[in-house]
């Protein structure tokens, strides 16, 4: 085994007992890289001698006694919404194609401090706008989307090419790609993590979070990542627990919240069929499964995109007037749409989140956690990002993606996305669980249950067999 198919926890317990260096495991990730960018170029910008030098000291320091815990040396990529000082910080677009930082963003800040290594920054849809990611290429094939907005860092971690990857969650960017590319992927509950030094899409939808192989992995990121950040204005001043001290408590007796509306409209059989096998083997194992109604279901996707659209083209509205010939067709058109929307529409967007969150509240006073799909179908081609169904409708990637992760947006509740199979075709499917406000080392919990119950999480794609 090559040190960048290690797992974060694995690589860090082999550095603490002398047996990898942070140089070792950077130089392997970055010849990962090289192995592996021509074919999904993940990375927006690649730092291989900064990676060098801090890999180098990361060795000395541990050498020395001062190891900082279990993320020092470990190769990190940070998605290109993130500020990082000195480093071009692009958002995957032309309009900040010269933009250098001054300052790292505060998850950065507080991975730096815990020690971990910069491999590169990792490409993002356009400002996020997006679920397809169109620079980059799903690993498990490479005509397929890893997914959006943050595919990139889906791509990177599912390629092997970095052990951890910071993602953003508006509409489901870091379920969607996780799910897509065979990844765990969290989305802590809202003002868990500070935002702060994060380029937004939507200021009152947007998470931040790990993209990970495993969710010990996860826990370990959340650890450093989570905290009060008053230049977050959305940030919540609660203590940080040890997210990994509940990994291995199991389900005996957990209630599972099972939807009937909703979640299951729409979904590919073999999807599907993945999701309830999972739920099945946690039922096996002691979990209690309960049938659940999704409240407001109807208002979900227009309360989303109601709110999503306005408070984008409200951040980006002085760009637009300036430049607009720099963006994208795509989001430029979706920017001008944006501006259209009514004022007493968003209001009432706003109004109709709140009714959800008090009524999501009251579903969750039944339940511990709730199961569904993390997406309704496999990555779509990426020359053609649309869901083909069976009885003959089509469906934009887009609308798709998002419908089943917005429910984690409005509601700020926290989610994780765990693999849970493979289609036919050979592309990872994924489930999402997710857990009352501030309930992470819940939903943690029932995913290090389910992969240490199952065989999906943790997986790398070959590339060398991945279709071309």
């Amino acid at each position: 085994m090559e040190p960048y198919e290690l797992s974060l926890a694995a690589a860090s317990a082999a550095i603490s007992a002398g047996e990898l260096s942070p140089l070792e495991l950077a130089e392997s990730s970055l010849n990962r890289i090289a192995a592996v960018e021509p074919q999904i170029h993940a990375f927006a910008t690649v730092t291989a001698d900064l990676a060098l030098a801090q890999a180098k000291t990361a060795g000395e320091e541990i050498a020395a006694g001062r190891r900082r815990g279990p993320l020092h040396g470990i190769p990190l990529g940070v998605k290109d919404l993130y500020n990082t000082a000195g480093i071009a910080t692009t958002s995957s677009s032309r309009v900040r194609e010269h933009f250098i930082p001054e300052t790292d963003s505060a998850a950065v800040t507080a991975l730096a401090e815990a020690g971990m290594v910069l491999v590169g920054k990792t490409h993002t849809h356009e400002f996020a706008f997006g679920v397809v990611t169109p620079t980059t290429r799903n690993p498990w094939d490479v005509n397929a989307s890893p997914g959006g907005s943050s595919g990139g860092s889906g791509a990177a971690v599912a390629s092997g090419s970095c052990l951890v990857a910071l993602g953003s969650d508006t509409g489901g960017s870091i379920r969607i790609p996780a799910a897509l590319c065979g990844t765990v992927g969290l989305k802590p509950t809202y003002g868990r993590t500070s935002r702060f030094g994060v380029a937004s899409l939507s200021w009152s939808l947007d998470h931040v979070g790990p993209l990970t192989r495993n969710v010990t992995d996860a826990a370990l990121v959340l650890n450093a990542m989570a905290g009060y950040d008053r230049r977050d204005p959305a940030s919540v001043d609660l203590p940080v627990p040890d997210f990994t001290a509940g990994l291995e408590r199991g389900v005996k007796g957990l209630r599972i919240g099972v939807p009937t509306n909703y979640f299951t409209d729409r979904v590919d059989p073999e999807v599907a069929a993945a999701v309830s096998d999972a739920v099945t083997l946690l039922e096996g194992l002691g979990a209690v499964v309960v049938e659940v109604r999704i409240p407001r279901a109807e208002s979900i996707q227009a309360a989303e995109w109601g709110i999503l659209m306005p408070e984008a083209s409200a951040y980006h509205r002085h760009a637009m007037r300036a430049n607009p010939e720099l963006y994208t067709a795509e989001v430029r058109a979706l920017l001008e749409v944006g501006e259209t929307i009514l004022a007493t529409d968003y209001i009432d967007a706003l109004r109709m989140r709140q009714l959800m969150k008090l009524e999501w509240e009251q579903m969750f006073a039944n339940i511990d956690v709730l199961i569904a799909p993390s997406v309704p179908a496999p990555a779509v081609a990426a020359d053609d990002p649309q869901v083909y169904w069976p009885d003959g409708t089509v469906e934009t990637a887009t609308d798709a993606m998002v419908r089943l992760s917005a429910p984690g947006n409005l509601t700020g509740l926290p989610s994780v996305s765990v693999p849970c199979g493979f289609s036919s075709s050979g592309l990872p499917l994924g489930m999402q669980i997710i857990g009352g406000p501030f309930e992470e080392s819940t939903i943690l919990a029932v995913a290090r249950t389910y992969e240490l119950a199952s065989d999906y999480v943790g997986r790398i794609a070959d590339l060398s067999t991945a279709p071309a």
